[in-house]
């Protein structure tokens, strides 16, 4: 007999032994889970024997094999046949030694599957390692009895390993060796496999496979007996009739139901026999074998599956695997947890991450199934499922999108995922734009709806949602809240940051909640969580209207004063005067709001006198600055700054407040200095000595500040310097003295030259260092600051700075100032010299041209035809000598009124009676100063400026200048505003206008008689008319 037909001999008689072992075990009563293992392990090498006969090179080592199987199935057949023969006489020793010999024909059976050689297999790749997995497993065996046993194999001990040990040992067991890899990958190579490849060797019948469930027949071999012979399916519940055959039991009671007539003889539907009996007996031994079958044939498709998403070789075969694993998970929970077991919930999470989009679509579906179970959830938990299911949510594909968030749905529904899904990044700010765009659809935004719902009952989560916008589940919970909730709302309230109208929101929906918690409860935590989300409702002041009208200024005042129970926890002061004082910023009248039975207001001496004593008492910094803000408030009203004046005298609040500006707090040094500046017209000599009298002041204000960058502590603190009255002589000295000059001047000039970084406050701070050296300029009678005025060279300082670029016009109108104070001390500065009889020459380029000073230098002394004696800008401050007429001139064409107002004080110092005003005249008209001035007067109204140039043009009337009569009179707007002057202005501006219209003969026709007074700024001089003088109506 050739090889070839000794294989088919070996082969028939093999499969023949395993039909009978299949046939015997199912009849084995005892340690029946045993000899069901040992029936499967047998037909799961039925595949293996076929595909040995299919074999056509006739290889000696093939028939070797098969005759070796051949002997140890025998063996195995006749161990079973003891024990259904008499299988409860069989002693528990005896049984004891059948099974341990199974087990070792189970072992040797694997061990020849180990042998058999790769080349049998040909190009059936996957065959040959799928048979090696089987040998490893079969080598591994253990049956236990009654359920126990001494045998641990690698199966049991995966029990008590974790999800990463149980993945390691299932893709150790699974996943081809590297040198199996690289077979497989030559072979697929070129074109994209899908997964019926993998198996197409294992074949019972003809035809090719090509999906998971067809191969699921072919990986736990078939009997006759699991089908119907009705409905040719696998039964679910199988029984037997009268003759012996088993049918599925709807099926039979179907067919039973067409033999309705009693006496209509029932015949058998297989067998064609007439029966007499209807009874169905339940088929326990073929129901239980079935079950067996398809659990392991479900585990063996599940392992499958796991080895093709383990290798990840094609999209097709990935979505073949995935979806049949959903199929397994929704048949029995068993299915599920073995996928649990076997790593593949974990594993699926990173197909979340896949670039096709099916892909993820599919596994987010079959991941919705896993995470049914706890121990789903759980895995699912400890992956970053959670992020790419997140970023999945905004996907453009609408079947993503859906899949994700029914998948989030589900895992909302565990309450131990809630914080997982609340804190991963985006994902609640993404489900409440799902819930109000409508866009996404109204499924979709009915889930984001039930999911964020459900996300309320983590209390972190709410809070994370009022931070996106959706305050309303905040709300809700603290408006109906248990106490306990509501505190807790408060609290995320507190630190919240909101938009203007969200506050207006919240405090519409929860400020007499709020209110309500303080007055009614009397728990520190409870005070403390209601008052901070109080602080954030009254920043916004159109919020402050309803709070007072819910009745919280009463509330603030006793928690502030009263010695009550929570006297001893200053924070709740500290948050009373916080909300007291955005309440008095708004613009809310608090007169009439009483704050106590005896009818005090909050702005009734009072309430002011207790806020300044607190003031005064307290060692905390946010209580005093909070109090310092009310005081502030309270003295930009008008009608209530007396009384605030007064109380700051009366508990001499003032020296706490200078004390404060040496506090290494901000916003404390802010608010101290913004009061005293408030003050500073009032009690303005008392701040001054006080700053004079307090350790490292007033010089820390200017000196002690790095200025690398500019902030509003730096503009607030130089401002209340130059707001304080500016002849304190006590002040200025102190300033001089301690070197602050030298500092303010190489500062001004580090801003003007761009060295320094540029802020908000830089303009504000420019400002107040000018606003310093001006107040200096008031008191120049001193000999030290007139010393120091000479050394800096004040007057060139001052007109650089009328330079429109220089910095604000506030910069330009304290240059100016600055200018009139140093011009009017030229006068008593400038002395004749020695030389008599000095030669007079132009000063027109002299005036109008700083460099012509140096040009020339004569060997004679010149003399200034204004001052009439020796002079020059920084020993005199003259302002023909420094240049600084153009300038102030150019200042005249400003558009801000006091700009001009002080550049027309300045240059009217050049006019004054102690000066040669002819020769001021005829040097400011060489340089067309009038023109400056009468648009001036053209282009504004403001009373100050009309009087300044009114002043001018009279000086010039004065000073011989007729040729300007008829420049006047042809001017309508000049006319027009001296003549409104004369009728509707003050009383110095009045006087002014007549005594024009009279020198220019352009006023009232009624001749004068006497004398007229032309100013009073002529002191003792008069001038006077002509009788024949007449005057011309306008």
């Amino acid at each position: 007999m050739s090889v070839k037909d000794q294989k088919v001999v070996v082969v028939e008689s093999l499969l023949a032994a395993i039909s009978d072992i299949m046939s015997s075990v199912a009849s084995v009563e005892i340690e029946h889970q045993t000899f069901m293992e040992l029936g499967c392990y047998l037909h799961r090498i039925s595949p293996v024997i076929m595909e040995l006969r299919t074999i056509k090179n006739g290889s000696p080592s093939a028939l070797q094999i098969l005759q070796s199987l051949s002997a140890k199935v025998k063996l195995a057949n006749n161990l079973v046949e003891k024990c259904s023969t008499g299988a409860k006489s069989i002693r528990d020793d005896d049984l004891k030694f059948i099974t341990e010999e199974l087990e070792e024909v189970i072992r040797k059976l694997g061990q020849d599957l180990s042998t058999i050689p790769l080349s049998i297999f040909q190009n059936k790749k996957y065959a040959e390692i799928t048979v090696q997995s089987l040998s490893r497993e079969m080598k591994n065996v253990c049956f236990h009895i009654n359920g126990t046993g001494n045998c641990i194999t690698d199966e049991h001990k995966l029990e008590n390993s974790s999800i990463e040990q149980l993945v390691k040992r299932k893709e150790a067991d699974l996943v081809p060796s590297s040198d199996e890899k690289n077979i497989l990958h030559s072979t697929w190579s070129g074109y994209e496999p899908r997964l019926g490849d993998f198996l197409d060797a294992w074949k019972y019948a003809s035809g090719s496979i090509d999906t998971l469930s067809q191969i699921a027949e072919y990986s736990e071999p078939l009997y006759d007996t699991f089908f119907c012979p009705i409905t040719k399916r696998i039964m679910d519940d199988p029984v037997t009739i009268e003759s012996g055959i088993t049918f599925e039991r709807k099926a039979i009671a179907e067919w039973f139901g067409r033999f309705k007539d009693v006496s209509e003889t029932i015949t058998c539907p297989a067998t064609g026999t007439k029966l007499q009996s209807r009874v169905l007996n339940s088929n326990i031994a073929i129901r239980t074998i079935i079950a067996e079958w398809k659990r392991r044939n479900e585990v063996k498709r599940i392992k499958v599956a796991l080895n093709v998403l383990l290798l990840d070789k094609s999209e097709a075969m990935v979505l073949d695997a995935i979806r049949d694993l959903n199929i397994l998970s929704q048949k029995r929970r068993y299915n599920r947890e073995e996928m649990h077991i076997l790593g593949i919930t974990k594993l699926l999470t990173s197909f979340l991450e896949h670039k096709n989009m099916m892909v993820r679509t599919e596994a987010l579906k079959l991941l919705r199934l896993l995470v049914k179970d706890q121990e789903g959830k759980v895995i699912v938990a400890n992956t970053n499922a959670l992020e790419r299911t997140t970023e999945m949510l905004s996907s453009n594909n609408a079947s993503e999108r859906h899949e994700s968030i029914a998948f989030l749905l589900e895992l909302s529904e565990t309450e131990t995922l809630l914080e997982n899904i609340g804190s991963t990044a985006g994902c609640i700010l993404t489900l409440i734009i799902m819930k109000y765009n409508e866009s996404a659809g109204s499924l979709a935004a009915e889930r984001a709806e039930i999911i964020l719902k459900n996300l309320e009952k983590y209390p972190r989560n709410i809070k994370s949602m009022a931070e996106n916008g959706y305050l309303e589940p905040l709300l809700d919970h603290l408006v109906s809240g248990t106490e306990e909730v509501q505190i807790q709302m408060a609290s995320y309230l507190s630190e919240l940051i909101l938009e203007h109208d969200m506050k207006t929101y919240v405090a519409e929906k929860a400020a007499k909640v709020l209110i309500k918690m303080v007055t009614n409860t009397h728990t520190i935590i409870t005070h403390r969580a209601a008052f901070g989300a109080l602080v954030q409702i009254s920043s916004h002041p159109l919020n402050n209207q309803m709070l007072v009208n819910a009745g919280i200024i009463p509330i603030l005042m006793e928690e502030m004063f009263a010695c009550g129970v929570h006297d001893t926890y200053i924070d709740f002061k500290e948050q009373a005067a916080t909300i007291l004082a955005n309440i008095a910023k708004s613009t809310i009248d608090l007169e009439t709001i009483q704050v106590d039975k005896h009818g005090h207001t909050i702005t009734s001496h009072y309430s002011i006198y207790n806020i300044a004593r607190m003031l005064k008492c307290s060692k905390s910094d946010k209580l005093n600055i909070n109090l310092i803000k009310i005081l502030l408030y309270m003295a930009k009203i008008p009608k209530h700054i007396a009384t605030v004046v007064s109380v700051i005298k009366e508990t001499e609040v003032s020296y706490t407040l200078i004390e404060e500006l040496n506090s290494p707090v901000e916003v404390l040094v802010v608010a101290a200095a913004k009061l005293l500046t408030a003050l500073s017209s009032h009690i303005g000599h008392t701040i001054a000595e006080g700053l004079c009298k307090t350790q490292g002041q007033p010089e820390g204000l200017i000196k002690s500040y790095d200025i690398d960058q500019i902030t509003k502590k730096h503009a607030i603190s130089v401002n209340l310097i130059a707001k304080l009255p500016h002849k304190n002589l006590t002040l200025n000295l102190s300033l001089l003295r301690q070197g602050t000059v030298p500092a303010i001047i190489s500062r001004m000039q580090g801003i003007l030259r761009g060295e320094s970084r540029t802020t908000r406050y830089t303009r504000c701070y420019l400002e107040g260092l000018v606003g310093v050296l001006v107040r200096l300029t008031a008191t120049l009678f001193d000999q030290e600051i007139l010393q120091m005025a000479r050394g800096q060279n004040l007057t060139s300082v001052f007109t650089e700075l009328l330079v429109r670029t220089a910095g604000s016009d506030e910069v330009q109108r304290l240059a100016a100032a600055g200018l009139e104070n140093l011009s009017s001390q030229s006068v008593h500065l400038s002395r004749p010299p020695e030389v008599r009889n000095p030669s007079r020459r132009r000063f027109l380029s002299k005036s109008f041209s700083s460099s012509s000073q140096e040009a020339k230098k004569s060997q004679r002394v010149q003399l200034c035809p204004v001052h009439k004696g020796a002079c020059s800008s920084s020993t005199t401050f003259c302002l023909l000598e420094s240049g600084a007429v153009e300038r102030l001139l150019s200042c005249l064409e400003q558009k801000n009124p006091e700009v001009v107002e002080a550049a027309l004080s300045a240059v009217s110092t050049l006019l004054d009676e102690r000066v040669d005003v002819e020769e001021s005249v005829r040097v400011l008209g060489e340089g067309d100063a009038l023109s400056f001035v009468l648009g001036a007067l053209r282009e504004h109204r403001e009373e100050g400026v009309r009087q300044k140039c009114f002043l001018v043009i009279e000086r010039f009337l004065m000073g011989g200048g007729d040729g300007i009569v008829g420049e006047i009179s042809n001017d309508r707007m000049v006319c027009a505003a001296l003549v409104t002057a004369v009728h509707k202005g003050s009383g110095s501006s009045k006087k002014m206008a007549e005594n024009i219209l009279r020198i220019a003969r352009i006023g009232t026709t009624q001749p004068m008689h006497e004398t007229k007074e032309i100013s009073p700024f002529q002191g003792d001089k008069k001038t006077t008319v002509n009788d024949d003088d007449s005057y011309d109506d306008t």
